[in-house]
């Protein structure tokens, strides 16, 4: 140092000090907010959107990655998974990153960390089926389903919370703690597909994997204000997964966009993996079956549903009042008694072919008091509701093809595109609120006010669509179903694409749901 600019050095002061502690705090804090701004871009992109980013080399999957596990971490009060583990999901994303560096050609869902519900079987995460007695058990490989994600290049992001057994509609699970709606966390977010639900609206990824026989994808996403496709039955495998019915048993997803759906169809069928395509509305006709789906509605969700068919209507579409006679009758003679009965045979077998270290009669030996009861009283034999011989045969061979044939002549006779309804009678009710719900004086039981409306497209085995249309008074999500006829999958993913341009999009929950 030269003797001039020695003489012009001053001692530092306990100000200069302060001061300089000061800035240095004021720096990290704006590069935590930036950090955080960043973080909260990214999760609320949609996969399609992300994965664009990502190809283009404007967000490494590694970062993306990031930013989604820091909304799991801090949405971690709405308990929406069972297994997570962030260094396995950063070592795929950073392997991604690699192989995207290297120049290798990847699949069409590379670096998108996806949920996996926790009855479909994962080779690198325990399967519990959200039950006790599965708790440590790893099954060898991944489902087809999880396999084909994964071949495309998609991340396991962790498995999430779910009603036990897929026996329910709330996801009060008794054994691994109550999933939380993200839109107001004392209350459910539906079920059995609880956590994929939660994850997805509270913006921990954009797309998962779901599971229905009765409900199961969909009433999670009308209660959480998510898209979500149940696909025609049979059209993805169910194997890997943990059984009620072979007949209604569908895996599906969830996602905040269409497109996404879409995605996630294209990747699973083989179709191309381009954005989804749309409709137009005007010349589209759909059913409107006021007698059985639009009875005893909350007053809400009937304003806002019939608020969504007026925009429908507005926008070109032509609404057909049809009938579907005997309807609630044949799902009376079907539903229930075909999945009371599958199951007890179903899920031993399951638990066999997949080398389970545990018997039928010991996994429900360990499970939650709710679900012994169901079982005892539904599935076992002297139960109530035991499903006799006759009873199924009667189900299987006439009630349920009665059924089909039910949904078949509506289509034909409409010339409808789908036939469209209130997905919920009611919005998301309060966690423990299972006596039922009155509504304009009526009595209402909890199971009707769920799964009235969307147990018919399910045991018949037509797609169904969810669509978020508003937000009640009280900041809860309501939803329309479009149920086409069965194999018209991408023609309702078209018309979903439509609908999702015509409606205003859902806020997302209060601080992303998170805590």
């Amino acid at each position: 140092m030269s003797s001039s600019r020695a003489k012009t050095a001053r001692p530092l002061t306990r100000r200069h000090v302060l001061l300089g502690i000061a800035a240095s705090a004021a720096r990290l804090e704006a590069q935590v907010s930036s950090a955080e701004d960043d973080a909260a871009e990214l999760a609320e992109l949609d996969a399609v959107a992300a994965l664009e980013r990502m190809a283009r080399g404007e967000v490494s999957a590694e970062r993306y990655a990031r930013a989604l596990l820091a909304r799991c971490a801090a949405g971690a009060s709405l308990n929406a998974w069972i297994s997570l583990e962030p260094e396995r999901v950063l070592e795929a994303a950073r392997d991604c990153d690699r192989a995207r560096r290297a120049g290798e050609r990847l699949g069409p869902l590379a670096g998108l960390p996806m949920p996996i519900k926790d009855s479909v079987n994962t080779a690198q995460y325990p399967t519990t089926a959200g039950t006790p007695a599965l708790r440590s058990f790893r099954p060898r490989h991944d489902a087809p389903v999880v396999h084909a994600l994964r071949r495309a290049g998609a991340v396991v992001l962790g498995k999430t919370n779910l009603h036990e057994l897929s026996y329910g509609w709330t996801s009060n699970n008794q054994a691994y703690g109550a999933v939380r709606n993200p839109y107001q966390p004392h209350r459910i977010p539906g079920g059995s597909s609880g956590g994929t639900a939660a994850a997805i609206a509270a913006r921990m990824a954009p797309l998962g994997v779901a599971e229905d026989t009765q409900g199961s994808i969909r009433v999670p996403a009308a209660l959480c204000g998510l898209y979500a496709l149940r696909p025609t039955t049979g059209r993805y495998s169910t194997q890997g997964a943990v059984p009620i019915t072979p007949l209604f048993d569908q895996v599906g997803p969830h996602a905040r966009s269409v497109r996404d759906l879409a995605l996630f169809d294209a990747v699973l069928t083989g179709a191309p993996t381009r954005a989804g395509s749309t409709r137009p509305l005007r010349g589209t006709r759909l059913a409107v079956v006021r007698d059985y789906f639009f009875t005893d509605l909350d007053p809400e969700v009937e304003q806002l549903s019939e608020q969504a068919l007026a925009q429908l209507r507005a926008a070109g579409a032509e609404l057909i009042e049809a009938q579907m006679p005997g309807l609630a009758a044949l799902i009376e003679r079907t539903t229930d008694p075909i999945q009371n009965h599958d199951v007890r045979f179903a899920l031993p077998a399951y638990l066999k072919e997949y080398g389970a270290p545990v018997s039928f009669e010991a996994l429900l030996e360990q499970a939650s008091a709710d679900i012994r009861e169901t079982f005892r009283r539904d599935v076992l034999p002297g139960g109530e509701h035991f499903v006799s011989a006759a009873d199924y045969a009667a189900a299987r061979t006439t009630h349920l093809p009665a059924l089909r044939r039910l949904y078949r002549d509506v289509f034909a006779r409409s010339g409808a595109d789908a036939v469209v309804f209130p997905a919920t009678l009611v919005p998301a009710p309060l966690i423990g609120e299972e006596a039922g719900f009155t509504i304009r004086g009526r009595r209402i039981e909890f199971e009707t006010g769920m799964a009235r409306n969307i147990s018919p497209g399910s045991t018949a085995g037509v797609p169904g669509l969810v669509v978020p249309i508003g937000l009640t008074a009280a900041g809860l999500p309501v939803a329309l179903e479009f149920d086409a006829p069965a194999g018209g999958d991408r023609e309702l993913l078209a018309l979903g694409a439509a609908v999702e341009s015509l409606l205003q999009r859902l806020p997302p929950p209060p601080r992303a749901g998170l805590g």
